[in-house]
Protein backbone atom coordinates (compact mmCIF):
# COMPACT_ATOMS: atom_id res chain seq x y z
CA UNK A 1 0.00 0.00 0.00
CA UNK A 2 1.42 3.62 -0.58
CA UNK A 3 0.50 6.01 1.86
CA UNK A 4 -0.17 9.40 1.90
CA UNK A 5 3.45 9.96 3.66
CA UNK A 6 5.19 8.15 0.60
CA UNK A 7 2.64 10.48 -2.00
CA UNK A 8 3.94 13.63 0.36
CA UNK A 9 7.75 12.79 -0.31
CA UNK A 10 8.69 16.30 -1.61
CA UNK A 11 12.81 15.94 -1.92
CA UNK A 12 13.64 18.76 -4.60
CA UNK A 13 10.45 20.49 -4.55
CA UNK A 14 11.31 21.15 -0.60
CA UNK A 15 15.13 21.88 -1.42
CA UNK A 16 13.57 24.88 -4.04
CA UNK A 17 11.00 25.94 -1.18
CA UNK A 18 13.89 26.24 1.26
CA UNK A 19 15.66 28.71 -0.73
CA UNK A 20 12.78 30.85 -0.93
CA UNK A 21 12.35 30.81 2.66
CA UNK A 22 16.02 32.00 3.68
CA UNK A 23 15.68 34.54 1.03
CA UNK A 24 12.64 35.76 3.12
CA UNK A 25 13.98 35.16 6.42
CA UNK A 26 17.02 37.40 5.76
CA UNK A 27 14.95 40.32 4.02
CA UNK A 28 12.14 39.73 7.38
CA UNK A 29 15.34 41.00 9.17
CA UNK A 30 15.47 43.94 7.38
CA UNK A 31 18.35 43.36 4.87
CA UNK A 32 18.11 44.36 1.34
CA UNK A 33 18.16 40.62 -0.49
CA UNK A 34 18.90 41.23 -4.55
CA UNK A 35 16.67 38.18 -5.11
CA UNK A 36 17.22 36.22 -8.62
CA UNK A 37 15.26 33.05 -7.31
CA UNK A 38 12.18 33.08 -8.03
CA UNK A 39 10.44 33.09 -11.94
CA UNK A 40 8.08 35.89 -11.38
CA UNK A 41 7.94 38.68 -14.06
CA UNK A 42 8.30 41.80 -11.53
CA UNK A 43 6.25 43.66 -14.48
CA UNK A 44 2.51 44.38 -13.52
CA UNK A 45 -0.17 42.26 -14.96
CA UNK A 46 -1.06 44.39 -18.30
CA UNK A 47 -3.94 47.19 -17.27
CA UNK A 48 -6.75 46.21 -19.80
CA UNK A 49 -6.57 42.47 -17.97
CA UNK A 50 -6.91 44.03 -14.63
CA UNK A 51 -9.97 46.09 -16.55
CA UNK A 52 -11.34 42.80 -17.93
CA UNK A 53 -11.47 41.57 -14.27
CA UNK A 54 -12.90 44.14 -12.66
CA UNK A 55 -15.58 45.07 -15.29
CA UNK A 56 -16.63 41.01 -15.17
CA UNK A 57 -17.24 41.15 -11.49
CA UNK A 58 -19.15 44.76 -11.54
CA UNK A 59 -21.60 42.37 -14.17
CA UNK A 60 -21.74 39.79 -11.82
CA UNK A 61 -19.29 37.12 -12.81
CA UNK A 62 -18.72 36.08 -9.35
CA UNK A 63 -20.67 32.65 -9.15
CA UNK A 64 -20.26 28.64 -9.94
CA UNK A 65 -19.29 28.38 -13.35
CA UNK A 66 -18.78 24.88 -15.57
CA UNK A 67 -15.79 23.29 -14.39
CA UNK A 68 -14.50 22.96 -17.79
CA UNK A 69 -13.89 26.37 -17.99
CA UNK A 70 -16.20 29.34 -19.78
CA UNK A 71 -16.56 29.15 -23.78
CA UNK A 72 -15.26 32.33 -24.05
CA UNK A 73 -12.06 31.46 -22.99
CA UNK A 74 -11.67 28.02 -24.09
CA UNK A 75 -12.73 29.99 -28.06
CA UNK A 76 -9.57 32.27 -27.13
CA UNK A 77 -7.13 29.60 -26.37
CA UNK A 78 -8.14 27.24 -29.47
CA UNK A 79 -7.66 30.28 -31.77
CA UNK A 80 -4.45 31.36 -29.84
CA UNK A 81 -2.76 27.65 -30.31
CA UNK A 82 -4.24 26.78 -33.44
CA UNK A 83 -1.83 29.42 -34.64
CA UNK A 84 0.84 27.53 -33.43
CA UNK A 85 -0.34 24.61 -35.83
CA UNK A 86 -1.97 22.71 -33.09
CA UNK A 87 -5.07 20.93 -34.56
CA UNK A 88 -7.75 21.56 -31.67
CA UNK A 89 -11.16 23.06 -31.06
CA UNK A 90 -12.69 24.85 -27.70
CA UNK A 91 -14.24 21.25 -26.70
CA UNK A 92 -10.22 20.12 -26.15
CA UNK A 93 -9.84 22.56 -23.98
CA UNK A 94 -10.13 22.12 -19.66
CA UNK A 95 -9.31 25.15 -17.56
CA UNK A 96 -7.83 25.10 -14.10
CA UNK A 97 -7.11 27.55 -11.29
CA UNK A 98 -3.31 27.41 -12.02
CA UNK A 99 -1.05 25.16 -14.03
CA UNK A 100 0.08 23.31 -11.12
CA UNK A 101 -3.52 21.21 -10.77
CA UNK A 102 -3.93 20.35 -13.90
CA UNK A 103 -0.51 18.34 -13.87
CA UNK A 104 -1.90 16.60 -10.77
CA UNK A 105 -4.97 15.98 -12.56
CA UNK A 106 -3.73 14.73 -15.78
CA UNK A 107 -1.50 12.44 -13.95
CA UNK A 108 -4.62 11.26 -11.93
CA UNK A 109 -5.94 10.66 -14.97
CA UNK A 110 -3.84 8.52 -17.32
CA UNK A 111 -2.14 6.59 -14.85
CA UNK A 112 -2.45 3.06 -12.72
CA UNK A 113 -0.99 1.74 -10.06
CA UNK A 114 2.56 0.56 -10.67
CA UNK A 115 3.18 2.85 -13.55
CA UNK A 116 6.26 5.20 -14.16
CA UNK A 117 6.15 8.96 -15.53
CA UNK A 118 9.34 9.94 -17.30
CA UNK A 119 10.24 13.16 -15.73
CA UNK A 120 13.52 15.97 -17.35
CA UNK A 121 16.83 15.89 -15.00
CA UNK A 122 17.23 18.63 -14.09
CA UNK A 123 13.50 19.83 -14.27
CA UNK A 124 11.02 21.33 -12.32
CA UNK A 125 10.76 19.84 -9.03
CA UNK A 126 6.72 20.14 -9.28
CA UNK A 127 6.84 17.22 -11.97
CA UNK A 128 7.70 14.27 -9.70
CA UNK A 129 5.97 15.80 -6.65
CA UNK A 130 2.63 15.67 -9.01
CA UNK A 131 3.53 11.76 -9.77
CA UNK A 132 3.53 10.76 -6.80
CA UNK A 133 0.47 13.00 -5.88
CA UNK A 134 -1.06 10.60 -8.36
CA UNK A 135 -0.29 7.26 -7.17
CA UNK A 136 2.79 6.71 -9.96
CA UNK A 137 6.99 5.63 -9.80
CA UNK A 138 9.01 8.68 -10.43
CA UNK A 139 11.77 7.90 -13.01
CA UNK A 140 13.96 10.58 -14.01
CA UNK A 141 15.56 10.52 -17.95
CA UNK A 142 18.84 12.85 -17.99
CA UNK A 143 19.50 15.64 -19.83
CA UNK A 144 22.94 15.80 -21.58
CA UNK A 145 24.94 18.87 -21.06
CA UNK A 146 27.98 19.76 -23.28
CA UNK A 147 29.69 22.34 -22.32
CA UNK A 148 27.20 24.57 -20.55
CA UNK A 149 24.71 23.45 -22.73
CA UNK A 150 21.82 21.10 -22.24
CA UNK A 151 19.52 19.18 -24.90
CA UNK A 152 17.35 15.79 -24.82
CA UNK A 153 19.48 12.74 -25.85
CA UNK A 154 17.42 10.56 -27.35
CA UNK A 155 19.52 7.84 -26.71
CA UNK A 156 19.65 7.90 -23.00
CA UNK A 157 15.83 8.77 -23.21
CA UNK A 158 15.14 5.74 -24.91
CA UNK A 159 16.96 3.58 -22.24
CA UNK A 160 15.02 5.15 -19.19
CA UNK A 161 11.64 3.40 -20.65
CA UNK A 162 10.71 0.11 -19.54
CA UNK A 163 7.48 -1.73 -19.85
CA UNK A 164 5.75 0.04 -17.12
CA UNK A 165 6.55 3.55 -18.59
CA UNK A 166 3.22 5.18 -19.23
CA UNK A 167 3.98 8.89 -19.24
CA UNK A 168 6.77 11.12 -20.38
CA UNK A 169 7.00 14.92 -19.48
CA UNK A 170 8.19 16.98 -21.84
CA UNK A 171 8.96 21.18 -20.97
CA UNK A 172 10.43 23.35 -24.14
CA UNK A 173 11.30 26.11 -22.96
CA UNK A 174 12.69 24.79 -20.11
CA UNK A 175 13.18 25.61 -16.57
CA UNK A 176 15.72 25.80 -15.24
CA UNK A 177 18.43 25.61 -18.12
CA UNK A 178 16.00 27.80 -20.83
CA UNK A 179 16.83 24.76 -23.10
CA UNK A 180 14.21 24.83 -26.55
CA UNK A 181 13.98 21.32 -27.33
CA UNK A 182 14.60 21.34 -31.65
CA UNK A 183 12.47 20.15 -34.14
CA UNK A 184 14.64 17.13 -34.79
CA UNK A 185 14.64 16.01 -31.50
CA UNK A 186 11.10 16.30 -31.19
CA UNK A 187 10.53 13.97 -34.03
CA UNK A 188 12.83 11.26 -32.85
CA UNK A 189 10.60 11.83 -29.34
CA UNK A 190 7.97 11.21 -31.15
CA UNK A 191 9.27 8.14 -32.75
CA UNK A 192 10.13 6.52 -29.14
CA UNK A 193 6.61 7.60 -27.71
CA UNK A 194 4.54 5.79 -30.21
CA UNK A 195 7.27 2.97 -30.38
CA UNK A 196 5.93 2.60 -26.73
CA UNK A 197 2.32 3.56 -26.30
CA UNK A 198 2.77 6.47 -24.06
CA UNK A 199 1.46 9.57 -23.06
CA UNK A 200 2.99 12.76 -23.77
CA UNK A 201 2.53 15.35 -20.97
CA UNK A 202 4.53 18.90 -22.66
CA UNK A 203 4.80 22.01 -20.36
CA UNK A 204 4.22 24.98 -22.50
CA UNK A 205 4.11 27.54 -20.16
CA UNK A 206 7.36 29.37 -21.33
CA UNK A 207 6.45 29.19 -25.03
CA UNK A 208 5.48 32.85 -25.76
CA UNK A 209 9.17 33.94 -23.79
CA UNK A 210 11.67 32.70 -26.59
CA UNK A 211 14.21 35.25 -27.36
CA UNK A 212 16.65 34.81 -30.80
CA UNK A 213 14.81 31.48 -31.75
CA UNK A 214 11.47 30.97 -33.67
CA UNK A 215 8.85 30.21 -31.38
CA UNK A 216 9.14 26.51 -30.15
CA UNK A 217 7.17 23.60 -31.95
CA UNK A 218 5.10 21.40 -30.07
CA UNK A 219 4.88 17.74 -30.29
CA UNK A 220 1.74 17.81 -30.68
CA UNK A 221 1.84 19.20 -34.23
CA UNK A 222 3.74 15.58 -35.52
CA UNK A 223 1.82 13.06 -37.06
CA UNK A 224 0.35 10.70 -34.93
CA UNK A 225 1.24 12.58 -31.59
CA UNK A 226 -1.63 14.84 -30.99
CA UNK A 227 -3.68 12.30 -29.82
CA UNK A 228 -0.97 11.18 -27.18
CA UNK A 229 -0.10 14.71 -26.16
CA UNK A 230 -1.81 16.81 -23.28
CA UNK A 231 -0.48 20.50 -23.13
CA UNK A 232 -0.55 22.40 -20.03
CA UNK A 233 -0.02 26.14 -20.12
CA UNK A 234 -1.10 29.43 -18.59
CA UNK A 235 -0.77 32.94 -18.24
CA UNK A 236 1.71 33.68 -15.06
CA UNK A 237 4.91 33.94 -16.97
CA UNK A 238 3.55 35.55 -20.87
CA UNK A 239 1.29 37.61 -18.89
CA UNK A 240 2.89 38.64 -15.78
CA UNK A 241 -0.36 36.64 -14.24
CA UNK A 242 0.92 34.75 -11.30
CA UNK A 243 -0.88 35.33 -9.01
CA UNK A 244 -4.07 35.56 -11.23
CA UNK A 245 -3.47 31.38 -10.93
CA UNK A 246 -4.97 30.58 -14.76
CA UNK A 247 -4.05 27.60 -16.44
CA UNK A 248 -5.30 24.96 -18.68
CA UNK A 249 -4.57 22.07 -20.91
CA UNK A 250 -5.04 20.97 -24.44
CA UNK A 251 -6.65 17.35 -24.10
CA UNK A 252 -6.96 14.42 -26.24
CA UNK A 253 -10.82 14.50 -27.06
CA UNK A 254 -10.88 10.86 -24.95
CA UNK A 255 -9.50 12.50 -21.94
CA UNK A 256 -11.52 15.94 -21.70
CA UNK A 257 -14.67 14.18 -19.59
CA UNK A 258 -12.02 12.62 -16.73
CA UNK A 259 -10.32 15.38 -16.48
CA UNK A 260 -13.12 18.10 -16.29
CA UNK A 261 -14.77 15.76 -13.60
CA UNK A 262 -11.50 16.05 -11.75
CA UNK A 263 -11.95 19.61 -11.90
CA UNK A 264 -15.04 19.35 -10.69
CA UNK A 265 -14.51 17.11 -7.70
CA UNK A 266 -11.14 18.78 -6.84
CA UNK A 267 -11.93 22.50 -7.17
CA UNK A 268 -15.18 23.24 -8.51
CA UNK A 269 -14.50 25.84 -11.27
CA UNK A 270 -11.92 28.67 -12.04
CA UNK A 271 -13.10 32.34 -10.73
CA UNK A 272 -15.03 33.31 -13.69
CA UNK A 273 -13.51 36.65 -13.63
CA UNK A 274 -10.15 35.39 -13.21
CA UNK A 275 -11.00 33.49 -17.13
CA UNK A 276 -12.13 36.98 -18.45
CA UNK A 277 -8.71 37.95 -17.65
CA UNK A 278 -7.55 35.63 -19.99
CA UNK A 279 -9.72 36.52 -22.59
CA UNK A 280 -8.78 39.76 -22.27
CA UNK A 281 -5.18 38.72 -22.33
CA UNK A 282 -5.16 36.34 -25.16
CA UNK A 283 -7.55 38.70 -27.63
CA UNK A 284 -6.39 42.23 -26.89
CA UNK A 285 -2.75 44.51 -27.60
CA UNK A 286 -0.14 41.69 -27.30
CA UNK A 287 2.40 44.84 -27.03
CA UNK A 288 3.48 44.46 -23.11
CA UNK A 289 4.29 40.96 -23.86
CA UNK A 290 6.53 42.07 -26.93
CA UNK A 291 7.85 44.61 -24.27
CA UNK A 292 8.69 42.27 -21.81
CA UNK A 293 10.33 39.98 -24.13
CA UNK A 294 12.73 42.89 -24.72
CA UNK A 295 13.32 43.50 -21.41
CA UNK A 296 14.21 39.91 -20.30
CA UNK A 297 16.92 39.17 -23.57
CA UNK A 298 18.03 42.82 -22.66
CA UNK A 299 18.65 41.64 -18.93
CA UNK A 300 19.45 37.89 -19.79
CA UNK A 301 22.86 38.92 -21.87
CA UNK A 302 23.72 40.98 -18.52
CA UNK A 303 23.46 38.62 -16.23
CA UNK A 304 25.26 35.94 -17.84
CA UNK A 305 27.87 38.21 -19.54
CA UNK A 306 28.44 38.87 -15.84
CA UNK A 307 28.33 34.99 -15.19
CA UNK A 308 30.65 34.10 -17.77
CA UNK A 309 33.20 37.02 -16.25
CA UNK A 310 34.05 34.55 -12.89
CA UNK A 311 36.75 32.58 -12.62
CA UNK A 312 35.15 28.43 -12.82
CA UNK A 313 31.76 29.92 -14.08
CA UNK A 314 30.21 28.47 -17.46
CA UNK A 315 26.68 29.38 -18.63
CA UNK A 316 25.37 29.58 -21.73
CA UNK A 317 22.77 32.08 -23.21
CA UNK A 318 19.41 30.29 -22.82
CA UNK A 319 17.52 30.72 -25.53
CA UNK A 320 13.42 31.08 -23.60
CA UNK A 321 12.29 30.93 -20.32
CA UNK A 322 13.34 33.04 -17.75
CA UNK A 323 16.37 31.73 -16.21
CA UNK A 324 19.84 30.80 -16.78
CA UNK A 325 21.69 27.85 -15.34
CA UNK A 326 25.14 28.23 -14.42
CA UNK A 327 27.60 25.47 -14.05
CA UNK A 328 29.80 26.02 -11.16
CA UNK A 329 31.63 23.00 -10.88
CA UNK A 330 35.39 24.30 -11.54
CA UNK A 331 34.65 27.02 -8.92
CA UNK A 332 33.72 24.33 -6.54
CA UNK A 333 36.37 22.49 -6.89
CA UNK A 334 39.14 25.50 -6.91
CA UNK A 335 37.38 26.37 -3.75
CA UNK A 336 36.77 23.47 -2.35
CA UNK A 337 32.82 23.91 -2.23
CA UNK A 338 30.98 20.32 -1.60
CA UNK A 339 27.80 20.92 -2.86
CA UNK A 340 25.50 23.73 -5.01
CA UNK A 341 23.57 24.08 -1.89
CA UNK A 342 26.63 25.41 0.05
CA UNK A 343 27.90 27.63 -3.01
CA UNK A 344 24.00 29.19 -3.09
CA UNK A 345 23.93 29.84 0.83
CA UNK A 346 27.58 31.57 0.55
CA UNK A 347 25.70 34.01 -1.66
CA UNK A 348 23.05 34.48 0.41
CA UNK A 349 24.73 35.17 3.25
CA UNK A 350 27.59 36.79 2.51
CA UNK A 351 26.49 38.60 -0.57
CA UNK A 352 22.51 38.92 -0.02
CA UNK A 353 22.28 37.46 -3.17
CA UNK A 354 19.25 34.52 -3.44
CA UNK A 355 19.88 32.12 -6.35
CA UNK A 356 18.29 28.10 -6.77
CA UNK A 357 20.85 25.33 -6.53
CA UNK A 358 20.93 23.34 -8.94
CA UNK A 359 20.19 20.32 -6.70
CA UNK A 360 16.91 21.47 -6.71
CA UNK A 361 16.25 20.54 -10.03
CA UNK A 362 17.51 16.47 -9.77
CA UNK A 363 20.72 14.97 -9.34
CA UNK A 364 22.30 16.44 -12.82
CA UNK A 365 21.43 20.42 -11.70
CA UNK A 366 24.70 19.87 -8.89
CA UNK A 367 27.17 21.85 -8.95
CA UNK A 368 25.03 24.27 -10.97
CA UNK A 369 23.05 27.60 -9.42
CA UNK A 370 20.04 28.85 -11.27
CA UNK A 371 19.39 32.61 -11.77
CA UNK A 372 16.14 34.56 -12.40
CA UNK A 373 16.62 37.60 -15.13
CA UNK A 374 12.56 38.12 -14.39
CA UNK A 375 13.51 41.32 -12.40
CA UNK A 376 13.34 44.93 -12.55
CA UNK A 377 16.17 46.66 -14.46
CA UNK A 378 17.60 48.17 -10.96
CA UNK A 379 17.07 45.20 -8.98
CA UNK A 380 19.24 43.32 -11.73
CA UNK A 381 22.05 45.79 -11.46
CA UNK A 382 22.22 45.32 -8.13
CA UNK A 383 22.42 41.64 -8.30
CA UNK A 384 25.37 42.30 -10.98
CA UNK A 385 27.49 44.35 -8.64
CA UNK A 386 27.19 41.31 -5.98
CA UNK A 387 27.72 39.05 -8.27
CA UNK A 388 31.44 40.74 -9.56
CA UNK A 389 31.84 40.85 -5.30
CA UNK A 390 31.25 37.53 -5.58
CA UNK A 391 33.40 36.37 -7.93
CA UNK A 392 36.09 38.21 -7.06
CA UNK A 393 36.06 36.63 -3.80
CA UNK A 394 36.72 33.53 -5.65
CA UNK A 395 39.44 34.55 -8.02
CA UNK A 396 42.45 32.56 -7.93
Amino acid sequence: MVTLHRRLERDHADALRATVAAARALEAQGRRVARLDIGEPHFPTPQHIVDAAHSAMRDGATKYVSPQGLADLRDAIATAQRSRGIDMSADDVVVTPGVKPMLMYVLMAVCRPGDEVLVPDPGYPGYAASARLAGATVRRYPLTEIGASFSVDVDALRACITPSTRVLILNSPHNPTGMVIESIALEAIADLVMRHDLWVLSDEIYSALTYDCAAPPSIATLPGMRDRTIIVDGFSKAYAMTGWRLGYAVLPSALVGDITALVADGSTCTPPFVQYAGVAALTGPQDALTDMRRAYASRRDALTAQLRSIDGIHVTTPDGALYAFANASELMRDSKIRSSGDLSLELLQQYHLACVRGSAFGARGEHHLRFSFAVAADHLADALVRLAAWGRGHRT
